[in-house]
C-alpha cells in the first residue's frame, strides 16, 4: 500500500521515516503551520517521532521562518505587495499591531491564523531593530513550539485513554475533528485580531 488508510499505519511509516519526519516538521514549523505541529504532538506521544527532538526542530524552524520574512521586509519593503491585495491588508494589520504593542505582537503572533504568517515581513518594514526581533522571535518561537506539541501530545494521551476498544479509524476521525476545531478557533481568533 503506497499510503496508509489506517492511523497505526501511517504513524508507523513517519516512524520508519523519522529523519523526512523531521524535515518535513521543520519546513512546516517554519511556516508556523499550527495543525502540522499539533500532529506532531501526537505522533510523539504515540512513539513514532522523539519529543525533545521535534521540540529542537519546530523552535529551530519557527525562528528561521520569521527571521527570513523579517530580512524580507526590510530588504523590500512593501514594493512587492502591490499584486497580493490580501497578503498586503493582512501585513498592514500586523504592522499597526507592531508600531504600538511589538513586544506582544512577537510573542503572541505565531496563534492567530492569518497574522502568523505575515507578521515577520510586517516587523522587517518596522523601525523594530534586529536585536531586539532577534531576541523576542527566539522566545516566542520556544514557547510556540512547546505549546503547540504539548497540546497535540496531551491530545494523544486522552484520545489513547478515551479509545482502548475502539478501532483506529475512530482516533484517526478524533484527530482529524481535533484539527479541524483548532483551525476554526484559529480563524475566530484572526478576526477577532483584525478588529482590534
Amino acid at each position: 500500500m503506497l499510503f496508509p488508510t489506517d492511523l497505526p499505519s501511517f504513524l508507523d511509516l513517519i516512524s520508519q521515516h523519522g529523519d523526512a519526519a523531521y524535515s518535513i516538521t521543520f519546513g512546516y514549523a517554519a511556516s508556523h503551520s499550527l495543525l502540522f505541529t499539533l500532529f506532531g504532538g501526537y505522533a510523539a506521544h504515540s512513539g513514532a517521532l522523539s519529543l525533545g527532538t521535534l521540540f529542537v526542530v519546530c523552535w529551530i524552524g519557527s525562528f528561521m521562518g520569521d527571521v527570513v520574512r523579517f530580512w524580507i521586509g526590510r530588504r523590500f519593503g512593501t514594493r512587492w505587495l502591490g499584486s497580493f491585495p490580501r497578503v498586503k491588508r493582512a501585513v498592514q494589520v500586523a504592522a499597526r499591531l507592531a508600531d504600538s504593542h511589538y513586544f506582544w505582537m512577537i510573542l503572541f503572533h505565531r496563534y492567530p491564523h492569518g497574522i502568523r504568517g505575515v507578521a515577520g515581513f510586517a516587523y522587517g518594514m518596522s523601525e523594530l531593530p534586529w536585536s531586539a526581533f532577534l531576541l523576542l522571535n527566539f522566545l516566542s518561537a520556544g514557547v510556540w513550539s512547546g505549546a503547540v506539541l504539548s497540546v497535540g501530545y496531551a491530545f494523544g494521551q486522552v484520545s489513547e485513554k478515551l479509545m482502548d476498544d475502539v478501532s483506529s479509524h475512530l482516533g484517526f476521525g478524533m484527530l482529524v475533528a481535533f484539527l479541524g476545531l483548532s483551525w476554526f478557533l484559529s480563524k475566530k481568533l484572526e478576526r477577532v485580531v483584525e478588529r482590534s
